[in-house]
């Protein structure tokens, strides 16, 4: 493991007030982090850390990218790009304002360990205790989650955007037509 579990317990006082200045009212990932404080804790997701000595990013927080990245239908690299560049999402994932966030790739990375084994089900499981704790689900009633249809979303996501960046590639290497309307 490259990385040692972290709180983000505490939001940087500079990313609450920027925060609140911009969105007095608050907004989706902000009333998530207001309502259910840190949602997932890297704790509960150490077997998520990358295993081959790489530098490891916060699970817990990956987690959250993924919930925020599904619930506003973000590509890949519009969720990486929200992590650096919304203050909303700074304040969800308790950043300090001039983090850079990660590579988008890490993204499909996390998914995919996400997909091996049960961590999938534990994070569906702490995600109901957490929505309980926080009274927005009622204890003890009927509670149903299906991660077939998450994943195969996933999937095909995935499989859209390597098509896709392997188009973009492609094109790229194509020569470029010169002034005359000819290929060069």
């Amino acid at each position: 493991m490259s990385l040692r579990p972290k709180s983000y317990q505490r939001i940087p006082a500079r990313t609450v007030r920027t925060a609140r200045a911009a969105c007095p009212k608050g907004t989706p990932a902000m009333l998530v982090r207001d309502r259910l404080d840190v949602l997932f804790e890297d704790e509960e997701f150490v077997s998520l850390y990358p295993a081959d000595g790489r530098p490891g990013l916060s699970p817990g927080q990956l987690a959250l990218v993924s919930l925020l990245q599904f619930a506003e239908n973000l590509s890949d690299r519009q969720a990486a790009d929200a992590v650096r560049t919304r203050i909303d999402w700074k304040y969800a994932l308790g950043l300090e304002l001039d983090d850079a966030g990660f590579d988008y790739s890490v993204l499909s990375e996390f998914r995919a360990r996400l997909a091996e084994g049960d961590a999938a089900d534990r994070l569906l499981t702490v995600m109901l205790e957490r929505l309980v704790e926080a009274g927005l689900l009622k204890a003890g009633g009927r509670q149903r989650t299906d991660a077939t249809h998450v994943l195969a979303a996933v999937r095909t996501l995935s499989r859209l955007e390597l098509v896709g960046e392997s188009l973009r590639a492609a094109l790229e290497e194509l020569p470029r037509p010169t002034g005359t309307g000819c290929w060069s």
